[in-house]
C-alpha cells in the first residue's frame, strides 16, 4: 500500500462525489483527459472497474462503491484534521448531513434531530427533496442519512440500509367539535370532507384499505403529499385531516385542531436510509442508536 497514490485516489473521490466527469474537472482544475487518464490508472492498480462508463454518466460498480468508502473516510478525516487545527483540539467540529424527503413531517425531524442542534461541535446540514434525489446523494456520499416515511429495498447496485426508527398511529383531526360529542368510528366519518396524503403514500394506501373495510365513503377535499401543506390545511379549511399527531403537535396543544379518533390498523412509518460503509459516523451511529421504533 505504500505505493499507493492518493492524488489519484482524491481524483476518483471527487468524480464519485459529484458524479461527473466535468464537473470533477472544473473543481480539480484539471482537464478532462487528464482526470479520466488518472482514474484509470487507479483502476490499473487496484485491477477492477471503478466505474462504468455510459454515454451520459459514471455509475460506481460494487468495487467502486467500496473504495468510495474507504476514501471518503479518509478524506473525511483529513477534513477533520483541518477543522481541529483552525478550532483548536478542544473544538473538534462534527459535520452531519441529513436529506430530508419533502413528504416527512418537519415537525418529525426536528423531534428527532433536537439533541443535536444545542451542541456546539456539532454543525447540521439539511437538505430535502423528492426520495430519489435524496438516495442519488447519498449514493456518492454527499448525505450520511436519509430520513424518510417510504422504505427503500437494497438491491446490487444500491445496498441501502434501511432502518425502521419509528411508528406512529394515524389520526383523524380537525377543527373543535360540541362538547361532550364523541367521534364515534365508522358512523360520524361517513359523509365527511377528508384531508389526505397523496395517492402514493403508505398511509394514503392503509387509509383506503380501512375505508373499503369499513364501508365508509368519504368526500375527498384535498390530497396533498407536502406535510407542511398538509398541516396548513387541516388548520384552516374545517375538513378532517388523516394524519400522525406529530405534524400538527402545535395546533393540537395550542387547542386550534383537535384530535377526533385513532384510525384502527393504520401506521405512519418512519425510516432512516444509510448507504453501505464499513463504518458510520459517530453521528450517524449517535442518531440511529437514539432512535427507536415506538
Amino acid at each position: 500500500m505504500r505505493n499507493l497514490n492518493f492524488r489519484h485516489l482524491l481524483y476518483f473521490w471527487t468524480v464519485a462525489k459529484q458524479g461527473h466527469l466535468t464537473r470533477a474537472a472544473a473543481e480539480l482544475r484539471v482537464s478532462q483527459s487528464a482526470l479520466s487518464a488518472q482514474i484509470r490508472q487507479l483502476e490499473a492498480y487496484l485491477g477492477r472497474p471503478l466505474f462504468e462508463r455510459t454515454a451520459r454518466s459514471l455509475q460506481l460498480t460494487e468495487f467502486g462503491a467500496v473504495v468510495l468508502d474507504y476514501a471518503d473516510s479518509i478524506f473525511g478525516l483529513g477534513q477533520e484534521l483541518m477543522a481541529t487545527v483552525r478550532g483548536g483540539l478542544d473544538q473538534r467540529v462534527q459535520q452531519l448531513r441529513v436529506g430530508v424527503v419533502a413528504t416527512l413531517s418537519r415537525n418529525f425531524t426536528e423531534n428527532l434531530l433536537r439533541p443535536l442542534f444545542t451542541q456546539a461541535e456539532v454543525r447540521l446540514s439539511l437538505q430535502s427533496g423528492s426520495l430519489e434525489e435524496m438516495l442519488e446523494r447519498l449514493a456518492v456520499h454527499n448525505l450520511d442519512v436519509v430520513l424518510s416515511n417510504k422504505a427503500v429495498v437494497p438491491d446490487a447496485t444500491r445496498p441501502w440500509r434501511c432502518m425502521l426508527i419509528a411508528r406512529q398511529a394515524v389520526c383523524m383531526i380537525g377543527p373543535r367539535r360540541p362538547p361532550r360529542r364523541r367521534f364515534r368510528l365508522p358512523d360520524d366519518a361517513m359523509g365527511q370532507r377528508f384531508l389526505l396524503p397523496g395517492p402514493s403514500s403508505d398511509v394514503r394506501t392503509q387509509f383506503n384499505l380501512w375505508c373499503e373495510k369499513a364501508r365508509v365513503q368519504i368526500e375527498l377535499a384535498a390530497e396533498v403529499d407536502d406535510m407542511a401543506m398538509l398541516r396548513l390545511l387541516a388548520r384552516d379549511s374545517g375538513a378532517i385531516a388523516v394524519l400522525p399527531e406529530v405534524v400538527v403537535q402545535d395546533e393540537l396543544r395550542e387547542g386550534r385542531l383537535h384530535r377526533y379518533c385513532v384510525i384502527p390498523g393504520v401506521f405512519e412509518n418512519f425510516y432512516a436510509i444509510t448507504a453501505f460503509r464499513h463504518r458510520h459516523s459517530p453521528l450517524v451511529q449517535k442518531l440511529l442508536a437514539g432512535a427507536a421504533p415506538g
